[in-house]
């Protein structure tokens, strides 16, 4: 194999990823000394193209971040004026009163919002202030110096699409080297998994649990639009089979985003998270909501679960982890970003603090201790035990238990310490023959859709003329192992029908991977029974295109 020679440039600070972490350092870093290089590497065709959230923001982040925001024009202007939430039964729904809920569930002085759009908007003020973005670069590789992360590499292209080797239109990217490396991939990274692993971050944690959230926008009938309406909902359609819920956000312009998150710890392989969202959708109160509407965009991500006792060590030398790579989400609350964005001020302020003292590629200590002490700590211990309750003895004992720990933890009481995760989602997969299959409905092509129809409302591409970016370990262990045993559970955990068994009459089956309709969600490197899936990035600007998410 022959030596890649690649040009370098250097930086004070390399970010990857344009998501809310990645784009609050980037601008926090020049608020606080415009002299200092950034460069910010995004790997979607623009910036918020990749990005999928809810969401509903709790603005103190970016309280934080830029004041004036509200007089700076940024895309925020749907507060939240009513707050649910309902358990559903197979036809019928209890709404649960607002007043026994504890008071950081509330959602009042919060905004409905496309982070996908915010992020557009915070890559204009970055962009103003001086950082470099550049969109369509994947960062694949990362760069060392010694022990320490000095880099990453991105922009390479043309690798040939059978073996994996530069091919005649080879671009060999470049090393983007800087002083530190900030690593805002979102959910599981395929960078920050590298880091993880190579200085055993994770060592003395629980292990990080994860949910898959798929989510649609719909254009509805005026008459049942009520911008700044919220719900949540739990139980049906997952009762049992799976922990999880939905959410309905009234946008503007008679719009609303409606989802559901799967947790994926479920034991049953036959569950089809695709089609319980679509199942879901053929309630009553959703149906009726629906009807007269259409759809007009999809798409899915992987959310982190795990929560206080999940979150790695964020630093090495070199290095950083920020925002939903380190697993800063609040559970219940079904929010991230905001804790994203702080993180992101908060390694800025590190990293400046560190260059003005001439140090360079060191472990940034005063970023760990400010996630861990300041407010982003505080929000997620007081959350820590909902998850695990939920994982370990149902809906009811969250509700309760999780409630109850919610109240006490508001006057820095507990009831249950901190209750730990005990395994992977992946080692929470059960044997196929443990299981029976679950009849789903067919799709209607009205309220619900097969899965091919609506990733094309993703807007989703990748180059063909590339290797697949989602490798397996050993091609064999999805037909000798998986299949089997676990019904190959692949062909239904992905949301986006990247993953087929290829039956045919006389043929032994195969595993075929449809990599062009990968949405970038990473359920498949996070649930696969056998951990034999390995999410990459492939060549810069493929992937979904979100407008509005």
């Amino acid at each position: 194999m022959s030596v890649i020679v690649r040009e370098s440039m250097d930086y004070d600070v390399v970010i990857v990823g344009a998501g809310p972490s990645g784009l609050a350092s980037a601008i926090r870093i020049k608020q606080l000394d415009p002299d200092l290089s950034v460069l910010l590497l995004e790997k979607g065709s623009e910036v918020g193209a990749h990005i999928l959230s809810g969401a509903i923001l709790d603005p103190v982040g970016l309280n934080a971040l830029l004041p004036d925001w509200k007089e700076m024009g940024a895309p925020i202007k749907t507060p939240v004026k009513s707050d649910s939430f309902v358990v559903l039964g197979p036809a019928g729904k209890m709404r649960i009163p607002n007043w026994p809920m504890p008071p950081l569930m509330s959602n009042h002085g919060n905004y409905i919002v496309s982070m996908a759009n915010v992020c557009r908007w915070l890559a204009q003020v970055a962009e103003g202030l001086g950082v470099e973005i550049f969109s369509g670069m994947a960062a694949s590789e990362l760069v060392f110096d010694g022990d320490r992360v000095a880099g990453v590499v991105a922009g390479e292209f043309g690798r040939d699409p059978e073996t994996g080797e530069p091919g005649p239109a080879y671009e060999p990217g470049m090393e983007l080297r800087g002083k530190y490396v900030f690593l805002c991939e979102g959910v599981r990274g395929s960078l920050a998994k590298q880091v993880i692993a190579k200085y055993d971050l994770s060592k003395g944690k629980c292990p990080q649990k994860f949910g898959l959230g798929m989510k649609e926008i719909w254009e509805i009938d005026p008459e049942k639009h009520r911008e700044g309406t919220v719900t949540h909902t739990m139980g049906w359609p997952l009762g049992g089979n799976a922990g999880g819920g939905s959410f309905i956000y009234h946008l503007e312009n008679n719009q609303i985003a409606i989802g559901l998150v799967v947790h994926l710890n479920y034991e049953n392989p036959y569950l089809y998270p695709y089609m319980e969202f679509q199942r879901f959708k053929h309630h009553p109160l959703v149906a009726d909501l629906l009807k007269g509407g259409k759809r007009i965009a999809y798409g899915a991500r992987a959310i982190s679960e795990g929560g206080w006792q999940s979150i790695p060590k964020m630093v090495a030398p070199g290095v950083a982890l920020l925002g939903c790579t380190a697993g800063l989400v609040n559970v219940p609350r079904i929010k991230g970003n905001h804790n994203a964005m702080l993180s992101g001020i908060a390694a800025a302020e590190a990293a400046v603090a560190a260059i003005k003292a001439g140090r360079s590629g060191d472990e940034l200590a005063d970023y760990e201790i400010t996630v861990r002490t300041g407010a982003i700590g505080k929000d997620l211990k007081k959350v820590r035990n909902v998850k695990p309750l939920w994982s370990h003895y149902g809906l009811t004992a969250s509700l309760l238990g999780g409630g109850l720990d919610m109240w006490l933890n508001t006057f820095g009481l507990t009831a249950f310490g901190t209750l730990r995760h005990k395994k992977s989602d992946a080692q929470h997969t059960g044997k196929a023959k443990d299981f029976k299959p679950i009849d789903y409905p067919k799709p209607d092509g009205v309220l619900s859709f097969d899965r091919l129809t609506n990733v094309a409302y993703s807007f989703t591409n990748h180059d063909e003329a590339q290797p697949a970016h989602l490798r397996l370990t050993d091609p064999t262990i999805p037909i000798r192992v998986n299949l089997p045993e676990y019904a190959e559970p692949a062909q239904r955990y992905c949301p986006a029908g990247v993953y087929e068994v290829i039956s045919e009459e006389g043929k032994e089956p195969r595993f075929q991977i449809n990599f062009q309709n990968c949405v970038h969600c990473k359920t498949c490197d996070i649930k696969d029974p056998s951990q034999n899936i390995t999410w990459t990035t492939p060549q810069g600007g493929g992937g979904p295109n979100y407008p509005n998410m």
